[in-house]
């Protein structure tokens, strides 16, 4: 029990760090550690992760809001294109062999981590930088098919595609991005892991949900106030040296065990 307790507190702070400095999805924390640490199925652990997210993703976006740092009319049209195919992606994912997916879920969060100390992202290059609003709006939706079922399937890194998309193809500011992002994850995430809990089962494991839920919202909160302060620069490394500690301590786990 206090193993479970302390992975959860570990596993949702850093998610929730990762969701207010940089729009990260939950389950990119949540998923791997739970696999790592507690031996979770991976599809359940996903499920368990994108739960997480739903809260603290809101939160999140409020405060985001509150500073005027959200576009609401793209975010709305690539909602419903990314909600259309979450679904999809969910059930798809269950045929998915267990421990392969665990592996490859540790590795990922690992790389991610990588990513952000080596190269932030800033939102300062866009491809479509002259683009109309008609366009983008076009490319968002088209984006957010690809970003739904991959958030359904994998459910770890949506909120990295989401955000490379808004700073990199549509060229947003940083914390515009990530207040967007952060939006959108919200309800991806409520109807991720609703299908995961309908496909999956999660029997013996709610309290760990509850765990991890209430310390991502708590984690979420606290770094989304002051991601509004900070650099972008340093938001993204700063989820960056938490997922590469967390991947590290997740890799030599499985290794000895």
């Amino acid at each position: 029990m206090l193993e479970m307790f302390l992975v959860c507190l570990t596993a949702g702070l850093a998610a929730g760090i990762g969701t207010g400095f940089a729009g990260l999805s939950a389950a990119t924390v949540i998923a791997p550690m739970l696999i790592a640490f507690l031996g979770y199925p991976w599809y359940e652990s996903v499920g368990i992760g994108l739960a997480s997210d739903v809260l603290a993703s809101a939160l999140a976006a409020w405060i985001y809001k509150k500073h005027g740092n959200i576009d609401l009319k793209n975010g709305s049209f690539m909602l419903a294109s990314v909600l259309a195919m979450t679904v999809a992606g969910s059930y798809f994912s269950q045929y998915m062999p267990d421990l392969e997916m665990g592996y490859f879920s540790i590795f990922a969060s690992f790389l991610m981590g990588l990513r952000f100390i080596l190269k932030p992202v800033t939102g300062r290059t866009s491809f479509f930088t002259k683009s109309t609003g008609k366009r983008k709006t076009v490319i968002a939706v088209i984006c957010g098919i690809c970003i739904g079922f991959y958030c359904g399937f994998m459910g770890l890194g949506g909120g990295m595609m989401m955000l490379f998309i808004l700073t990199f193809v549509l060229g947003y500011d940083l914390k515009t991005a990530v207040g967007t992002s952060v939006f959108v994850m919200t309800f991806t995430a409520l109807t991720g892991a609703a299908s995961h809990f309908y496909f999956g089962d999660i029997t013996g494991m709610t309290p760990a949900l509850f765990l991890c839920t209430l310390f991502t919202l708590l984690g979420s909160v606290a770094t989304s106030a002051l991601s509004n302060r900070m650099k972008p620069e340093n938001t993204n490394r700063a989820t960056g040296v938490v997922l590469v500690i967390l991947g590290i301590a997740m890799i030599f786990e499985k290794i000895g065990a």
